[in-house]
């Protein structure tokens, strides 16, 4: 069997990061993380830059989540990191959140330079028991590339959010029977939010998108 063809653009953007150590996931805030790869609670860069190896094998090579599990073993072991959660669903978090969050921004690269030939984008979910309710609602949704909705509604839109974006021509929606959409209302949501020093501040998101992913 041939090994994956790597999805450039995504391994672009991982690539594009600045290793920063941080105490919690709330150290930076929405669009930071665009520029910054860190790993909540890795406070060293020695450790933030074993994370981040092991991730870039796993974009780049289309390494498993199984394997990426060996690696956070091989890592967690070598440094004695302390972490919270369980071994699984730790690294599981790890490993979707900087794997979905790259191909997102590798599959918008990629809508940016073709808009003129396939200028709308359509909301896909997968629809099964484990989807929020509003994904549901947004599957279908078919917009112009340049509505304010992909500014704060772009998936993923939460942890593990399963959610991806398709980009349209006039064509495809003509010959599947799809029609642009009338756009759902963004609202914000005001959400407390617990600092690592114990402080609380309060930060906005839309409806239905998980505190820190309202942002493309």
């Amino acid at each position: 069997m041939n090994a994956p063809m790597p999805f450039q653009e995504a391994v672009d953007f991982f690539r594009s990061k600045v290793n920063l150590p941080s105490a919690a996931w709330t150290d930076f805030k929405e669009g930071a993380h665009a520029r910054a790869f860190t790993v909540a609670g890795a406070t060293t860069y020695a450790l933030v830059e074993d994370f981040r190896a092991a991730l870039d094998k796993a974009i780049a090579e289309g390494r498993t989540k199984e394997d990426f599990l060996k690696d956070f073993d091989r890592i967690v072991a070598a440094h004695g990191w302390s972490y919270n959660g369980g071994r699984g669903w730790r690294a599981a978090v790890i490993y979707n959140t900087n794997l979905r969050t790259a191909r997102a921004a590798g599959r918008w690269a990629e809508i940016e330079r073709n808009r003129a030939v396939r200028p709308y984008i359509r909301y896909s979910a997968v629809m099964d028991g484990r989807t929020r309710p509003l994904h549901k609602e947004w599957h279908g949704i078919v917009l112009p590339v340049d509505h304010p909705f992909w500014e704060a509604n772009f998936p993923p839109n939460g942890w593990n959010c399963r959610c991806s974006a398709l980009s349209v021509s006039a064509a495809d929606l003509a010959r599947r029977g799809w029609q642009v959409s009338a756009a759902p209302e963004i609202e914000m949501e005001a959400r407390p939010v617990k600092l690592a020093d114990g402080t609380v501040e309060v930060w906005t998101a839309p409806k239905g998108v998980d505190t820190g992913f309202g942002y493309n």
